[in-house]
Order: structure tokens, then C-alpha cells, then sequence
């Protein structure tokens, strides 16, 4: 007689299909940033950029980044990029999201209320200052912090994106190994874009980051 197959366990099924989002597998749909290079774009803009050691350090302020500034109506930068990176998103009449979905590819967690979403600057506020944008008027410098035409901006979990600060990639990656080629290619673009200038481990970080396209 043959023998049955087994069924799997719960905790397996739940295992596997962990370890398959964390690969980046059956991950859910979410709708990216605008202005995404293609692989072979993010290759020759990394290496159009100008390779040069951090520079005015300890001059950097926060608030010489004015942020979440308003697009329309009551909307500002963050309350948009939450209603594009998110689905089924509800808000009211002051703009805020009151329900929604949101997925963090950074980590491959879904969340369902805004207060568990933060907006990562690609490119952090201090690592464009320390590469560039010291000599940029205060005006650049708010279209930098609220640009919303290029992958400057995502959505994601909030103690994940604390995690990352204002570090560069030779320093911090997402944990989702698969999302390291969108991750590099979105990076690239920004800084060649706005023409900052990148370290030279960063360059080797985000060569090898594009390797993996």
C-alpha cells in the first residue's frame, strides 16, 4: 500500500513562508517610488558620480531640511507618500490615514495603521549634507527633502527606518536580501540626480548591491 503524504504543521507552513517573504518571495504587492533606473541605468549613473570623502560633518542640522511640506490642501509630503505607497487607503478631511495597508519591503512587514509607517529619505537628510548639499540654498535643499518626482521617498516600518538613520549602504542594508538591487538602484538615482557626490566604500557597497540584480 502507499503511504500517505504527510500534511506539513502549522508552525512549518508559518516557518517557510516566513523565510520566503524574508527572501523576498510571495511578497505582497505595493506601489513603488517614481524615477526607478533600470539595473544597467543605476550602473552607469554610479559610475558617472563623483567619488569624494564626507565633508562639513559636524555642520549638519535637521532643520535646515524643511520637511513635509504641504502639496495640496491640507496634504503635505509624508500624508501623499502614504496614500501612493499604501492600498485601500481611507483618510480624512484633514489628509490624515485613518485605514489602510502598508507594505515595508525593507523587512517584508505589512502593517495597517499609519502610526507603524515612517518616510524614509532614500539618501538621509545628513548623508546629502556630508556629500553635497552643504552648499545648497535652503530652497534646494526643502525640494531635496520633499521630492516626490524621484525614489527619494518610501514608506516603511517605522523602528526599521530609525534603524537605518543616516547611514549609507557600506553601513546599512535592508534585511530583505532581494530588495538590495531596488534598494541600490533607487540610492544611485537620487544622488545623480541632485549631484552628491558618494564615498569610495559606498561605491563598492553599492556596486556589489547591484551585482545581485
Amino acid at each position: 500500500m502507499k503511504s500517505r503524504p504527510r500534511l506539513l504543521s502549522a508552525a512549518l507552513v508559518v516557518a517557510l513562508l516566513t523565510g520566503l517573504l524574508q527572501l523576498g518571495f510571495g511578497a505582497p504587492a505595493y506601489a513603488a517610488p517614481p524615477g526607478i533606473p533600470t539595473a544597467s541605468a543605476a550602473r552607469t549613473q554610479l559610475a558617472a558620480l563623483t567619488v569624494a570623502a564626507s565633508t562639513h560633518t559636524t555642520t549638519y542640522d535637521r532643520e535646515l531640511f524643511p520637511h513635509w511640506s504641504t502639496v495640496s490642501g491640507s496634504c503635505n509630503t509624508r500624508e501623499t507618500v502614504l496614500k501612493r505607497d499604501g492600498t485601500s487607503v481611507v483618510t480624512d478631511s484633514a489628509c490624515a490615514s485613518t485605514s489602510g495597508r502598508w507594505y515595508s519591503p525593507y523587512d517584508g512587514a505589512t502593517w495597517t495603521a499609519a502610526s507603524d509607517v515612517d518616510i524614509d529619505h532614500m539618501v538621509p537628510l545628513k548623508n546629502a549634507w556630508i556629500s553635497g548639499a552643504w552648499a545648497w540654498t535652503t530652497s534646494k535643499r526643502q525640494s531635496f527633502a520633499n521630492d516626490l518626482t524621484n525614489p527619494q521617498l518610501i514608506a516603511v516600518t517605522d523602528n526599521v527606518n530609525q534603524s537605518k538613520g543616516d547611514k549609507s549602504p557600506d553601513s546599512w542594508k535592508p534585511s530583505v536580501s532581494s530588495y538590495h538591487c531596488t534598494y541600490a538602484r533607487m540610492w544611485v538615482r537620487v544622488k545623480y540626480v541632485w549631484s552628491l557626490t558618494v564615498t569610495s566604500v559606498e561605491k563598492s557597497a553599492l556596486s556589489t548591491m547591484l551585482g545581485t540584480c
